[in-house]
């Protein structure tokens, strides 16, 4: 017999409609925005890689080594335009994976430790397996440094590659993948923070510090002009850019202070549901089609055209850096996945999402083997050698196209289970 609900009771519907706006749709659109993105990803690619190979390729190399400065009082900024696409396009690009992070921290697959557990334990395996089998590799010699190189999981590729097999890449199986490679570009955040930063000048770190204290008491203060925080915004990524710490860093530590409003069902008896619009949803909102469809695909442009040649396959056919970013990313990241997950489920507490398999999970693991973007980015932090770059780009672009066609393979091979509504 149905009626008014009890005091205190949410209206028939009401809860579930809040959880689906709140928590289930911006998942989808995420998704749904990422796997489009990686179309784009893969022209940009293609395009790099032609362009790189054809006789106009002496331009293309001209084209990224351009140089412009600016200078304003006594602020001096010089770079060519590829360390402008690296440092300063590629900031925004880890400012809304930040964002991503801190959604997933609060209302995500990361809200509780339970179900944190495997998508943490996942990645956590799925970087430590592959930095160790390319440190196996290149132990003691002049690729040594590259070890995070096949520790990051492309979610774009990935949820790509998930897009053309239709029915049988599920909900939660795409939602595990982008929660294992949000945890995946946490621990490429830290990587790149603590063992890829050279030197850091005290001056600049200090001014950062200052920035990102005064951009605090500003939000603590319930200030709201946009146009003040964008111009501290600016300066802070500045500051880090001087200070020797990698410019990307302050994407990720602005995002961390991005404020995010609570969101909860309001009151009882048929009252509406109550959304905060908070910061970080609307600058996610507006930034993330702008990342997936230019900035990326621009990075992917100016970092992608490897010069393919004879010599070259030759070369990297024996490279240590090569055999070891190729191990790792095809057969280190689904080891570690695999097995970290099953740790996680026999001795953790964990538990399969519903509507997931164990073989989805091993399909999750080996599309997490296409390592692009964030290992290109280590690449060109690792190395400063052509050569060391040119063998680490041929182990990347190989190790992830094989990843792909093994990991779609697996899932197109895997038994059927009854089809769940998208969401559920």
């Amino acid at each position: 017999m149905s009626g008014a609900p009890a005091p205190g009771e949410e209206p028939n519907g009401t809860l579930r409609s809040f959880v689906a706006r709140a928590l289930i749709q911006p998942v989808q659109a995420f998704v749904a925005t990422e796997a489009s993105g990686g179309v784009v990803l893969l022209v940009a690619t293609i395009a790099a890689l032609v362009w790189a190979n054809s006789p106009w390729g002496s331009q293309y190399t001209e084209l990224w080594a351009r140089h412009f400065s600016f200078e304003f009082a006594r602020i001096a900024l010089r770079m060519d335009l590829e360390q402008f696409v690296n440092d300063a396009l590629m900031a925004v690009f880890f400012f809304v994976v930040g964002l991503e992070i801190k959604r997933e921290l609060l209302s995500g697959e990361l809200a509780s430790p339970r179900k944190a557990m495997l998508p943490v334990a996942a990645a956590f395996g799925g970087m430590l397996v592959p930095a160790l089998i390319f440190t196996a590799w290149n132990f003691g010699g002049r690729g040594a440094h590259g070890w995070g190189i096949p520790m990051a999981t492309d979610i774009a590729f990935a949820l790509g590659v998930l897009a053309l097999l239709g029915r049988r890449a599920t909900f939660p199986l795409k939602v595990f993948l982008l929660a294992l490679a949000i945890v995946d570009d946490l621990g490429a955040i830290l990587v790149i923070a603590v063992f890829y930063t050279d030197h850091i000048v005290l001056a600049a770190a200090g001014w950062a510090i200052v920035l990102a204290a005064a951009i605090v008491v500003l939000l603590l203060m319930g200030f709201r002009s946009k146009p003040v925080y964008l111009i501290l915004a600016l300066l802070f990524w500045l500051a880090v850019y001087k200070s020797g710490i990698h410019a990307t860093i302050a994407g990720v530590v602005l995002a961390a202070l991005t404020p995010a409003g609570a969101r909860r069902p309001r009151g009882d008896q048929g009252e509406p549901v109550e959304e905060v619009d908070s910061s970080l949803d609307r600058l996610e909102r507006l930034l993330h089609p702008w990342v997936s469809y230019l900035i990326v695909p621009v990075f992917a442009l100016a970092n992608a055209g490897l010069v393919l040649s004879s010599e070259l396959v030759r070369d990297a056919s024996t490279s240590h850096i090569t055999l070891g970013i190729a191990m790792g990313l095809v057969v280190g990241k689904p080891v570690g996945v695999v097995l970290f997950s099953w740790l996680a489920l026999r001795f953790g507490g964990a538990r399969l999402p519903d509507g997931m398999t164990t073989y989805q999970l091993i399909g999750g693991g080996l599309l997490a083997g296409i390592g692009f973007t964030v290992s290109l980015f280590v690449t060109g932090l690792a190395f400063s050698d052509v050569q060391l770059t040119n063998d680490a780009k041929a182990g990347i672009f190989a190790a992830s196209l094989i990843a792909g066609v093994l990991g779609c393979a697996w899932i197109l091979m895997a038994p059927r289970m009854p089809r769940q509504p998208e969401g559920e």
